[in-house]
């Protein structure tokens, strides 16, 4: 599964523009995005702004990351792309096949280590944190839990929910986030699966795909889930919603960008790029919860929709070409010994 798939439920349904999801023809545009889908992240704003202020026309294209890389494999003796958007794992992977080429627009100093390429072969535009997404209401008169740990109390029996690992990124993300937080690494698995052991005694629901409508719904109260997805509720939802970022600390999990390799309207690209990475266009992924990649000043009002920088200092990046590498290592493990 790529990570855009994890967000399914946030896409409303539009009109496509074709079932492959191709872009339309480099001569028809003024640059060429793949998978820059207008139903996604709020894609539909950005492209009406690069347009406004560029002049520059990108068309619609609907692939997904997995998509993404490999029409890239297959025009990479005669590029059609000029710039992509992907899951960071596929950032990774285009890079190692040698299908983007390095550039650092203005800004780029100012991304986090570890959420770019060192030399700009891939770079984070905007980024997800995990976390605990509830349903107040749900929660039966007991506390919203401020740590992973609480979640194993008996107060909170039958009302935690996590996707299935072992099948799920975002439940993949939320193993990892939780096992580093009890202290162990993306080489130990250890602490993560003990904690899953003792969690699974508190009657977890363990979906295998996403699960926002039952959480809204309070069916299930407490989930493992992104904060765009909460803050979506909170202020979209009929209901009581919060967004917690565990005491202990979690993952963030990057949607990243690149220049393609010899790009036939590579200045072009380069320009969208730099908008993109600037003050203005980093505000408008907020418009769908999606926290800015560099640390840019938000309205207040805009600002406020978010818990306080204070709290997102715990969410911290990993290794993630490290964390897909041991991916199906920890699935197999988990299956073994919580499943």
């Amino acid at each position: 599964m790529t990570m855009r798939t994890l967000f399914a439920s946030c896409l409303a349904g539009g009109v496509m523009l074709a079932a492959a999801g191709l872009a339309a023809p480099a001569s028809a545009a003024d640059a060429i995005c793949y998978n820059c889908p207008p139903q996604w992240a709020d894609w539909a704003s950005m492209l009406k702004a690069i347009d406004a202020k560029l002049g520059l026309e990108l068309p619609h294209d609907n692939k997904n990351s997995g998509q993404t890389l490999s029409q890239l494999l297959a025009e990479k003796a005669s590029p059609v792309a000029d710039i992509a958007y992907y899951g960071v794992t596929f950032g990774i992977k285009a890079k190692d096949e040698g299908v983007t080429a390095a550039y650092k627009p203005p800004g780029f100093d100012q991304i986090a280590d570890g959420l770019k390429d060192p030399d700009g072969h891939w770079f984070t535009i905007h980024y997800g944190t995990l976390g605990l997404f509830v349903n107040k209401a749900a929660l039966g008169g007991a506390p919203v839990p401020a740590c992973w740990n609480d979640l194993l109390k008996p107060e909170y029996e039958g009302m935690v929910g996590y996707l299935d690992p072992s099948s799920a990124f975002v439940g993949y993300a939320g193993a990892v986030a939780v096992n580093r937080a009890m202290g162990g690494s993306l080489e130990d698995f250890g602490p993560g699966i003990e904690f899953f052991k003792k969690l699974k005694e508190n009657d977890p629901i363990v979906p295998k795909q996403t699960s926002y409508a039952r959480v809204v719904s309070g069916e299930i109260p407490i989930l493992f889930d992104y904060d765009f997805n909460a803050y979506r509720a909170k202020y979209n939802e009929d209901g009581d919603f919060a967004f917690v970022i565990p005491c202990e600390g979690t993952v963030v999990v990057p949607y990243v960008m690149s220049l393609v390799a010899d790009a036939p309207q590579a200045e072009n690209g380069k320009k969208v790029l730099d908008f993109i990475l600037s003050d203005e266009g980093q505000a408008i992924w907020t418009n769908a919860y999606l926290r800015p990649a560099r640390p840019v000043t938000l309205p207040a009002e805009v600002a406020a929709r978010f818990l306080p920088d204070a709290d997102y200092a715990r969410a911290k990046p990993v290794d993630y070409a490290t964390m897909e590498k041991v991916q199906k290592g920890f699935a197999d493990r988990y299956l073994s010994e919580v499943n």
